[in-house]
């Protein structure tokens, strides 16, 4: 069977299915040999001289191996001479794939033999040395042949070559696990004997598959505590690797177990200070792309996403290392367009991501010079993502931004949700993902705050400045953020008039008025007069507030304007009228005539909607702007009769125009509404509106509902029966209001 491992013809996989085949035999042969020489049949020095007499050298070799274990074994002689016995004569086979097999075999007998410190085979001083080397020249041995391999047989086969030779790599490195168990391996051996021997071998194989292995292996199987004190010697080695060596996975393995080790064990963190892990980490780097000009950018990319992860997790406190990692990644893109690899930009997204998971503030990510620079480097779509996972973060996190200067900073960093990059098409623009995008820089707007009236006034003031670049599909998302913004501020500061002039004006409610007024104008002109005019009713409100009559009718005045001219739509008319009389009524800092002024539009405009249904609401509607319950001198019967008067004939003509074209009455809703209007005022104590009027109102709801053209209208007839019962809910209450409604027939 030993001869049968001589044949050249196996492929790696069928050799190995022949070598398991001969190593259960051997194991055999080793027990047998090893029971006849303790029985004293036979000498093991004689067994061990008569096996070299074998006639063909492989055979010769495995039997002595074999002998050579049971050598050791009987303690006849002292292990390290055995073992370097075997190991010199195995160089007699020297065809890659019988030499690899034959020392893995080797390897396998040896491993509980070695002179070890505490091993039962240990011998002097120096015995612990001598099993070191067995095993380093061991591995620099198979090493070469490892590598030969790949130069056995024609070129067109080197593909399926190399595919074999890396399903025999475990064989290489099995001698760097034998090693790492060692008990005489320590740190100061490692370092002085050990990793160098290793490292020449790695460097000077020049061989692509075995470097990246061997690398990977040794990162693999010595301790960390190893890494971080040799961290000098084992990344000096990377760049003098082979180009074609995927540097980038084994040094973000390296700088992954070394901050998983710091993780978990705190108190190794001064080690990392005290050898300057991060200098060494990001100075080999460096070399590594400069000795590979032509290394993709998603490679050095990777390459510091592993440092940032490193240096976040070893030096969280070390904001300027941060900065620095950013900083080198800039310079490696300084000079190209906009990343369109896809798997760049996304290792770009996770550099940009990891500060942000860390910290969990923006704030601190915003103190980081070179941040916004590598955001530069992305294309537009993905900028939008970035600008959107740093929203997220912000939100998630209730991260308050509080300065002008970080308000600014921050915007830089979204600029892609808040204006049009060069390039992008709306066409290119998913609807949906737009309006998500927008309403996430909306919710952000609110973020911002500042106990400091005048900085919040600065923070308004930059808003301001980067969202009216948004244009005109923005400008509806991101308006009514920031005015609402504003009018915060201005409740903060009521009461204060603005008359204050000079070089410092301080900030005061007239100033942000009119930042308000310059911001709903652009919204205005997009167009958008419906919303632009629920603002400026806003903004009106608050100036009431504030005591600043000129401001809250210009205010009016604007959304009068805007009411005339661009609302064209009667349903948009509608409500837009109802919102000018529902905040004109709650407005208290208007003089004599300027109310009258207002108020005069307001009904006028109701009085000349589209439908007459519509025109009755909006005109007993304005009766309340003439009787206001919490405001003196605004209580004038005459006029809320006047409009209830003309409610109803409005009311009147509806039910004339709809026997005129249906041939039957409409709906007495309109009649139980203005009903109810009456019963209001009535209760209110209007003087102008009495039982007599409410008595005659019952009665011709009653003869409508019951003429000979009504239709039947359910809703209406128990709106009707509500109006009564509550009308005799209130007789039946006693006092004063009760004599009121005693002369009222609900019936």
């Amino acid at each position: 069977m030993l001869s049968e491992l001589r044949t050249s013809r196996l492929s790696p996989h069928k050799y190995y299915e022949l070598y398991m085949r001969a190593f259960d035999e051997l194991r055999k042969l080793e027990m047998f040999f090893r029971e006849e020489t303790t029985r004293g049949n036979c000498s093991v020095v004689d067994l061990y001289e008569l096996v070299q007499h074998a006639g063909n050298v492989l055979p010769r070799l495995y039997l002595l191996c074999t002998v050579g274990s049971v050598y050791i074994k009987s303690k006849e002689a002292p292990a390290k001479d055995v073992l370097k016995d075997l190991v010199e004569m195995s160089r007699g086979i020297q065809h890659p794939l019988r030499g690899l097999f034959l020392r893995s075999y080797l390897s396998q007998i040896s491993r509980d033999k070695l002179p070890d410190i505490g091993s039962e085979y240990e011998g002097d001083a120096d015995s612990v040395n001598d099993a070191i080397e067995f095993v380093l020249q061991n591995f620099i041995e198979m090493n070469k042949l490892w590598v030969r391999m790949q130069h056995q047989g024609p070129q067109r086969d080197k593909e399926k070559r190399e595919k074999e030779r890396s399903e025999l790599r475990d064989l290489v490195g099995k001698n760097l696990h034998v090693l790492s168990q060692i008990e005489g391996v320590d740190l100061e051996m490692y370092k002085e004997t050990v990793l160098p021997r290793i490292l020449e071998q790695v460097v000077n194989c020049k061989d692509e598959l075995a470097q990246f292995y061997l690398m990977d292996c040794i990162i693999q199987v010595f301790p960390d505590e190893y890494h971080l004190q040799t961290l000098e010697t084992l990344l000096s080695a990377f760049p003098q690797l082979q180009p074609g060596v995927d540097i980038k996975t084994v040094l973000s393995q390296l700088m992954d177990r070394l901050s998983n080790y710091a993780a978990s064990s705190p108190e190794v963190l001064p080690e990392f200070l005290q050898v300057e892990a991060f200098a060494k980490f990001s100075s080999a780097i460096g070399k590594v792309i400069e000795a590979q000009p032509d290394m993709p950018a998603v490679s050095a990319i990777t390459l510091y996403v592993s440092l940032l992860t490193f240096t976040l997790r070893v030096h969280p406190d070390r904001l300027d290392y941060v900065d620095q990692v950013l900083g080198a990644c800039v310079k490696k893109l300084s000079g190209k367009e906009k990343l369109q690899d896809s798997r760049a930009t996304k290792q770009i997204v996770a550099l940009l991501s990891a500060p942000l998971e860390k910290y969990s503030n923006i704030v601190t990510a915003l103190e980081l010079s070179n941040y916004p620079k590598v955001m530069d480097h992305l294309d537009n779509s993905t900028t939008k993502v970035m600008a959107v996972v740093i929203i997220q973060s912000i939100m998630k996190n209730t991260t308050c931004v509080s300065t002008s200067d970080k308000v600014e900073a921050l915007f830089e960093l979204i600029k892609g949700l808040i204006k049009d990059m060069d390039g992008t098409q709306d066409d290119d623009v998913d609807e949906e993902d737009f309006k998500e995008e927008q309403n996430s820089v909306a919710r952000l707007i609110h973020m911002l705050y500042n106990e400091d009236q005048e900085e919040m006034l600065k923070i308004i003031c930059t808003v301001q400045k980067h969202i009216l670049r948004g244009g005109p599909k923005r400008l509806p998302f991101t308006v009514p953020s920031l005015v609402f913004l504003a009018l915060k501020l201005v409740r903060r500061l009521q009461g204060q008039d603005g008359d204050v002039v000079g070089e410092d004006v301080p900030t005061t409610p007239k100033k942000i008025f009119q930042i308000l007024n310059q911001t709903i104008e652009a919204l205005y002109l997009v167009p958008c007069p419906e919303l632009s005019l629920r603002l400026y009713l806003q903004c009106a409100e608050a100036a009431n507030d504030c005591d600043l009559e000129p401001v809250a009718y210009e205010f009016f005045t604007q959304a009068f304007i805007l009411y005339e001219e661009e609302i064209a739509d009667s349903k948009a008319q509608v409500t837009a009228i109802h919102l000018i009389i529902g905040t004109l009524q709650r407005m208290n800092i208007f003089g004599v005539e300027n109310r009258d002024t207002l108020t005069h539009k307001a009904t006028g405009y109701s009085a000349k909607l589209l439908k007459k249904p519509d025109q009755c609401r909006a005109v007993y509607a304005c009766s309340h702007l003439f009787w206001v319950e919490d405001q003196d001198g605004v209580k004038d019967g005459e006029r809320v009769l006047l409009c209830l008067k003309r409610a109803l004939r409005i009311a009147n003509a509806a039910q004339q125009m709809a026997n005129a074209a249906r041939g039957s009455s409409g709906s007495i809703s309109l009649f139980i509404e203005i009903l109810n209007k009456y019963l209001y005022f009535f209760e209110k104590g209007n003087p102008q509106i009495t039982s007599s009027a409410i008595q005659g109102l019952i009665e011709l709801i009653t003869t409508e509902m019951q003429g000979e053209n009504a239709t039947s209208d359910p809703s209406a007839e128990a709106f009707f029966s509500s109006t009564m019962r509550y009308i005799q809910f209130q007789k039946q209450k006693g006092g004063s209001m009760g004599e009121k409604y005693e002369t009222i027939k609900a019936s």
